[in-house]
């Protein structure tokens, strides 16, 4: 598709005409947050506990857009509808707006709101991957920035740390990177979140570190408790997923990716990361495309949030 029309300040204009100020602060500080969400059959998934990490985004920057959910929510629609688009990647952010040019904000908010979208396969049952293949990680030397320094649940426009961690990642040719904290644990990935599995446990870093709450974490985890599949959420070290017996990494374009291998060593796919796939499918089934027989579970909206 190459007429894509993207949402900028209540308008819909060609995506290559679409721009913001050289003075919004989003674009000078990356004084902004955003959200990127997945639209299924029309609708974005799991639009709520979204719309509850971006407002929780704002607050930890305190950024005060005035901005209601269904009225972010009605713009995604819109550049959906106007774009004939069912099955999506969609992109909102809210910078602060254009402002004097000095570091500190004015507490006077005219918030830059933009949309864009891109085309997607179908996702659910009967739905492809938008991956290759399993992922390859590579463990980097970029550590996560930590909580006190920039709060991790923050999804802001400033994405140096992890740009930083994918492009030492050019030396390996991995697919993501392995980011560790400040004393050596595993946190995330660049734009994922990290499981693996470990005794027949569900492993994943806890949030109490510099960990963004991804919303496939949160519904994979819900899958998890669903399913009787015991979890487990703490420190772990590079060791601990090199060594499991399965692992793989989540956001919300990829969902579920399965990883091959960890600093070059074969880890692989399994049954659980299988299990797990198959009924993340069937949520986003029953949820987006009405061919599945049973209502789709509620997620856990205690750690709503994508990598």
């Amino acid at each position: 598709m190459t007429d894509l029309q993207y949402h900028v300040d209540g308008e819909l204009v060609p995506a290559d005409a679409a721009t913001v100020s050289v003075r919004d602060r989003g674009f000078m500080y990356g004084d902004a947050v955003f959200e990127t969400l997945r639209a299924y059959g029309g609708d974005v998934f799991r639009w709520e506990a979204h719309a509850e990490r971006l407002a929780g985004s704002a607050e930890a920057i305190s950024l005060d857009h005035g901005l209601s959910d269904a009225d972010l929510k009605h713009r995604v629609d819109e550049t959906l509808a106007a774009n004939d688009l069912d099955d999506a990647y969609v992109k909102l952010s809210v910078t602060r707006g254009v402002q004097p040019g000095k570091l500190t904000p004015s507490p006077d908010v005219d918030p830059t709101v933009v949309v864009q979208v891109n085309p997607l396969p179908r996702g659910g049952v009967d739905g492809e991957p938008l991956w290759d293949g399993p992922a390859t990680l590579q463990t980097v030397k970029t550590r996560r920035v930590p909580d006190a320094a920039l709060p991790s649940r923050a999804k802001t426009h400033n994405y140096l740390n992890g740009i930083l961690a994918r492009l030492e990642l050019r030396v390996a040719d991995a697919d993501e990177a392995v980011m560790l904290d400040g004393d050596g644990h595993l946190t995330e990935g660049a734009t994922s979140n990290l499981f693996f599995v470990d005794d027949g446990a569900l492993c994943t870093s806890s949030l109490d570190g510099p960990v963004l709450p991804g919303i496939t974490r949160a519904e994979v985890l819900d899958i998890a408790r669903t399913e009787g599949i015991p979890i487990r959420e703490g420190a772990f070290t590079p060791d601990d997923i090199r060594g499991a017996a399965e692992a793989f990494v989540t956001n919300t374009t990829w969902e579920i990716r399965p990883v091959e291998t960890v600093d070059g060593i074969d880890v692989g796919g399994g049954p659980l990361t299988t299990l797990l796939r198959r009924l993340y499918d069937e949520r986003v089934e029953a949820a987006h495309y009405g061919d599945m027989d049973a209502e789709p579970a509620g997620t856990d909206a205690d750690s709503a949030g994508d990598a």
